[in-house]
């Protein structure tokens, strides 16, 4: 007889199937009871490995799920379906951010195994796994408006948006302007990638911080060494853009190292994150709807959408931190399209006879 238990031996047994069929042969030869005695457990049990071997052969004697066939708490079909419905129209987006977008009430791992079980996977753009310094402590420490960055996105590159794009003449460029230390986008749009309209842009924006008075003394706005910003590469004077910034007391531009494009990874991370959650999303009628929504989506932005990277915490949270008293306007200023800024101010400086403005 055995010393140990049967149920002990299987506990730390590596081939249960082995174990058992040795037992099974050993009631086969001798019978039920002295194969029970002799494997220390009950004639019940070995019967039962003599049942399954007939019926399922040596796989049978593997162990069975214990998992009910029914589960009172299951996500009902319909929910499930409204899951992927919504992971096919968001794309990329992840659990935590559709969640947030809908007020779905299914936890975020629930979400990924139902995705899972549909085999619905997210498309995936392939990273660089580089060692970055963490300088999320540093950035928290910059006064509210002390360090920005800005750059701008070329959209003929996105697959969902091209066809709108070309069709409708929505815009090709998209300017930005974001806060480092809270998180705060602004946003522009533009035919094309200009001096003019990056110089626009930053007076679009100095009006703003001049009017709710939020810019810090000695405050950098931070920019690539791109021609929009600096002008010609021969010039030996400051462009248009830069006596913009610089036009605001206390406030420098300042470029980033030839190549370092890492310096500007606060403004990169949003475009990825605007391709993500807006372009490869919605659909728009003309030029005007496709300005709204961008406000739209602005709006949600600042106001709304948790940054797991600043303890998931709104800009707007974060900005009230640190003024207490600031005004809520400033962050849902629109917008703004760059061509049409151009045309209005060239058809208030369009001249008639004897240098008469045709506008009053």
């Amino acid at each position: 007889m055995c010393p140990i238990r049967y149920y002990q031996i299987m506990r730390n047994c590596k081939d249960k199937r082995a174990h058992r069929y040795q037992m099974v042969q050993h009631a086969l030869k001798h019978g039920c009871k002295p194969a029970a005695r002799a494997y220390n457990t009950s004639p019940g049990i070995v019967r039962k490995w003599i049942r399954r071997l007939y019926k399922d052969g040596y796989t049978g004697l593997a162990d069975r799920s214990r998992r009910p066939h029914t589960s009172p708490r299951e996500t009902p079909p319909e929910i499930k379906q409204y899951a992927i419905k919504l992971k096919k129209k968001y794309k990329r987006l992840g659990a935590e951010q559709i969640k947030t977008l809908e007020y779905i009430s299914l936890s975020p791992k629930t979400m990924r195994k139902i995705w899972r079980e549909a085999n619905v996977h997210s498309r995936r753009r392939t990273k660089k796994y580089k060692t970055k310094n963490n300088l999320r402590e540093v950035k928290k420490r910059f006064a509210l408006f002390e360090r920005a960055c800005e750059d701008t996105k070329d959209l003929n590159d996105i697959p969902e948006y091209w066809t709108q794009m070309t069709q409708l003449k929505l815009p090709r460029v998209q300017y930005t302007y974001r806060e480092v230390s809270c998180g705060i986008q602004f946003l522009g749009f533009a035919d094309e990638r200009s001096l003019t309209h990056s110089t626009i842009f930053a007076n679009y924006i100095n009006y703003w911080l001049g009017k709710f008075n939020v810019l810090p003394a000695n405050s950098i706005r931070q920019t690539d060494n791109g021609s929009e910003y600096c002008g010609s590469w021969q010039s030996k004077s400051p462009s248009a853009y830069t006596l913009a910034i610089e036009s605001m007391p206390g406030q420098v531009h300042r470029t980033i190292f030839p190549g370092a494009h890492r310096m500007q990874a606060d403004v990169e991370t949003v475009h990825n994150l605007i391709e993500i959650e807006f372009y490869e999303i919605e659909s728009h009628k003309n030029r005007l709807n496709f300005m709204q929504k961008a406000y739209s989506y602005q709006l949600f932005f600042n106001l709304h959408r948790p940054n797991t990277y600043k303890d998931n915490k709104t800009p707007w949270q974060l900005a009230k931190e640190k003024v207490p008293d600031l005004d809520k306007r400033l962050l849902m200023i629109p917008p703004i399209d760059l061509d049409a800024a151009i045309r209005l101010d060239q058809s208030f400086s369009a001249k008639g006879g004897n240098d008469v403005l045709t506008v009053p």
